[in-house]
């Protein structure tokens, strides 16, 4: 058997098992869970003692400090909502566009942990991205599929 074969086989037994509604309905809750997390914690984390040291950082990369309730919003906000499976492609959609940017403006320094963070972002992104393709799946308030979607 060639390594292709193999390769061939264990994709289709994986996407035998991601069919099975509660296999594929958890797995999705479980990536909205781990993607939402670190928005949440984010946006909590400006609040209070955060805020003026976040707003201060703001300001020193040339973002105005007056932006900051926005970005908590987006967070705290787009990471309730991804969490639940609220208007998931949406919110998906607009916490990639702001990993993206944030990355750019807040993580393109020369040294490794910079470029680190940067790599991050877009990795965060290219998930998100994912979301705003294929839902949030059934366990979520927005409860599509694909299957159903291609229904109708």
């Amino acid at each position: 058997m060639s390594s292709t074969n193999i390769f061939q086989q264990f994709n289709g037994s994986i996407a035998n098992l991601i069919e099975k509604p509660v296999v594929g309905a958890s797995l999705a809750l479980a990536a909205r869970l781990m993607a939402s997390a670190i928005f949440i914690t984010a946006g909590y984390g400006k609040l209070g003692a955060g805020y003026a040291g976040t707003q201060g950082y703001m300001a020193a990369m040339g973002v105005p400090g007056a932006m900051l309730p926005l970005v908590i919003a987006l967070e705290l906000g787009g990471g309730i909502a991804l969490l639940l499976g609220f208007q998931t492609r949406l919110v998906a959609l607009l916490l990639a566009g702001f990993s993206i940017i944030a990355g750019l403006i807040f993580h393109t320094g020369a040294d490794q942990m910079q470029q680190i963070m940067l790599m991050k972002n877009f990795a965060m992104a290219g998930g998100l991205l994912a979301f705003t393709v294929f839902g949030a799946g059934r366990l979520s308030l927005d409860g599509e599929t694909r299957t159903r979607q291609s229904r109708s």
